[in-house]
Order: C-alpha cells, then structure tokens, then sequence
C-alpha cells in the first residue's frame, strides 16, 4: 500500500510498469539497458480514491492525464530502473497529495469601515467639482 494522506491509500496492484531505455547521453549503459519508468494509474476506475480527489486531479494532471481518466508519468532521470521507478511513484504521491487537499471556500463578507469612508469620501469630491461646473452667479 503506497500512503498519499491519512484516509487515502492506493495498492501498488493498481500501478503498472513498463520500462524502455532512456534518451539523451549515458554511453553503452543508455542503449543496452531499460531504464526509463513509464508509470500508468486509472485513476478514473481507482476505488482508492474518492470522488472530489478524482475531479481536482483532472485539473492538476494536466496533459498528464488522458481523456478516459488514466494517468502516465514518465521518469528517467536516473541511471538506475529502481531510482527511475521510486521517482514515478514519489511524483504520483505528489500530485495525488494536492489534489486531495479541498480548496478553502472564500467567506462574503461585507465591505470594510475604511473601504465605505473612502467610498464617500470619493462622492463628495465627485459632488464638489461637479457642483463647480454649474454657471456662474450674476454678483461675480
């Protein structure tokens, strides 16, 4: 069982592996070996997970994630295939760690005392250079 928070948890059953070589410099060890993790997660399908985790993951996963709901992480940023497969599932449990924290609802709350006094003060000076575009007075 791989621990995301204190009530979610996901079976390592549910993760699948395939493992290619990797790209870029490295020598013979590059080419010979299969290094590179290709991690995939139905995430969609997954009964670890509860409802709301699912859809804020579809908004943090990105291109990560495709359309029938099953997440792909590549890593190969290591030499070895164990580190690049420890590294998949840490960023796995990161993103599944964000999206099952609940966004905090904003309170309404009224306007501040100082927001209405600048909010009058702002009227009068409006009033006041309104008032001064009326005609002249006849005594001037």
């Amino acid at each position: 069982m791989i621990r995301i928070t204190d009530r979610i948890s996901i079976a390592e059953s549910e993760l699948s592996f395939t493992y290619t070589t990797s790209q870029g410099p490295g020598g013979q060890n590059v080419n010979k070996v299969a290094t590179a993790a290709r991690l995939v997660f139905d995430a969609a399908d997954s009964p670890s997970l509860p409802p709301d985790v699912k859809i804020r993951l579809r908004g943090l996963a990105g291109r990560r994630m495709t359309a029938a709901g099953v997440v792909t992480i590549n890593a190969q940023r290591f030499r070895s295939q164990e580190r690049n497969r420890d590294d998949a599932i840490d960023r796995l449990v990161d993103l599944l760690e964000r999206a099952a924290v609940r966004p905090t609802t904003r309170r309404v709350s009224g306007p501040t005392r100082g927001m209405i006094q600048q909010r009058l003060d702002e009227k009068r000076r409006r009033s006041a250079t309104k008032q001064s575009r009326g005609r002249p007075s006849s005594d001037d």
